[in-house]
């Protein structure tokens, strides 16, 4: 039989861990390439062989999403499978038109072949678009099953933006692994909560393989957490699915690929953020759980702030700078800084726009609508000095600091700052505590 030529579409994460669980060593397939997109500097690298297989001794090509047509002539393509997350179904489907049209199939995979089995009780927290509040909710969970006397270990959805073979299992527990896997702002922002918290936490590039370690971890596990990224679904079968909705996009639950694919998989849904949306946003959203997952446990969450040094925000102008992905490809105009430097009197937004330099000039460019604000990109060494640069040439009194991490480890600011941190706080009934003291009598019994 001739093995179908194929292309992954991805964005280095969901593509790497549908090829590792269907199609390496599968001999019906010959996975030509992998394209790249909505991350900067990641095409132009190769899958390693060491991940591949034994069809691969050369590795797999990683090459930009961009020359999807011509790849797919020039390599015989029969078929490309759509392969990352957190994008409008409108743009899926413009894709998908162009693989038709070059002569390819176009394909989605699911739950039953990707799906790992884990030998302990797992939680997965995914969302139905980037920035709804996952880590939070993740940690928030933590804490609820610490409570129950359970000890959790996190496995963090994909950030493979560097040297693939050393990153097919991290392990971090403690500030320093940050440095010792030589983490991008991005990574460092979903990891370092987890350390500050006491948590230990899995990532990389095979999952197998990650999740085996995760499973027998020294300090201990009786159940796996799943912390997504983007608004992807679970690499790991779930025996519970947390979701978490954001009333801020109200109608993105049901218009964004595959956030919809999680909130329909869900037990349990969070409507985050309630104390800083509109009332119109919030029925939409509840409306749009009920229509697509009726049966699903509703909880109500705000986001409450903390905020350092306030006194430096009242009546001063002031440059907001937030989480990357959140306000790039998660279209979110606003976020926990805006927020907390309108509820602290913030004089004037200072737009930097006009000042960006290298890199995060071309983020403005690539994502006009993101308004006066700095995303804090850091996939690279040039994105972080580019990062610096914007911020010295920015003319402010303030840098008001939303990012996860504490940006000041990464990037010197010769300004008052102001630092603002979010948790997850239910609203009455039902909450985590008597969700998870449910879910905790299953898994004992």
């Amino acid at each position: 039989m001739k093995k179908r030529n194929v292309i992954i579409i991805g964005a280095a994460g969901r593509d790497f861990h549908n090829f590792n669980t269907f199609f390496r060593d599968n001999e019906q397939y010959n996975v030509v390439a992998f394209t790249a997109a909505q991350i900067p500097d990641i095409a132009g690298r190769k899958y390693p062989a060491s991940l591949a297989g034994k069809f691969y001794p050369k590795g797999i090509p990683i090459l930009e999403q961009s020359e999807l047509v011509k790849l797919i002539k020039d390599f015989d393509v029969d078929e490309c499978v759509f392969s990352y997350s957190d994008i409008s179904y409108n743009e899926v489907m413009s894709i998908g038109a162009i693989v038709n049209a070059a002569g390819a199939d176009f394909n989605f995979m699911g739950h039953k072949y990707t799906a790992l089995k884990s030998t302990k009780p797992v939680i997965a927290i995914g969302a139905v678009r980037t920035g709804c509040g996952k880590s939070q909710t993740t940690r928030r969970v933590i804490d609820a099953l610490a409570k129950q006397g359970l000890k959790a270990v996190a496995i963090r959805h994909p950030m493979p933006y560097g040297d693939l073979e050393a990153q097919k299992v991290q392990r971090f527990a403690e500030i320093g692994d940050l440095k010792k896997h030589k983490c991008t702002i991005e990574e460092m922002e979903e990891y370092e909560p987890h350390i500050v918290a006491g948590n230990v936490i899995y990532s990389g590039v095979d999952y197998e393989a990650i999740l085996r370690e995760a499973e027998k971890d020294p300090k201990g596990c009786d159940v796996i957490l799943w912390d997504g990224g983007n608004n992807d679904f679970s690499f790991v079968q779930p025996d519970l699915m947390v979701t978490v909705v954001d009333p801020h996009r109200p109608g993105h639950e049901i218009e964004y690929y595959p956030g919809e694919v999680t909130l329909r998989l869900a037990d349990v849904v969070v409507i985050n953020k309630m104390d800083s949306a509109d009332f119109a946003g919030v029925q939409q959203v509840r409306q749009n759980i009920n229509k697509v997952n009726p049966k699903a446990i509703v909880i109500d969450a705000a986001s409450p702030l903390s905020v350092t040094n306030p006194e430096n925000i009242k009546g001063k102008r002031v440059l907001v700078i937030e989480d990357g992905p959140t306000m790039t490809h998660g279209n979110m105009t606003i976020g926990a800084g805006v927020v907390a430097a309108h509820r602290f009197g913030a004089g004037e937004f200072v737009d930097p726009r006009q000042y960006a330099v290298g890199k995060l000039k071309e983020t403005f460019e690539t994502y006009p609508d993101i308004g006066a604000l700095l995303p804090a990109m850091g996939y690279g060494e040039q994105q972080i000095k580019d990062l610096q640069a914007t911020i010295d040439k920015t003319p402010c009194d303030t840098v008001v600091i939303a990012t996860p991490i504490d940006l000041q480890r990464i990037v010197k600011i010769n300004k008052p700052v102001s630092r603002v941190e979010y948790s997850l706080q239910e609203i009455g009934y039902p909450n985590f505590d008597t969700v998870l003291a449910d879910f905790v009598k299953k898994i004992k019994k």
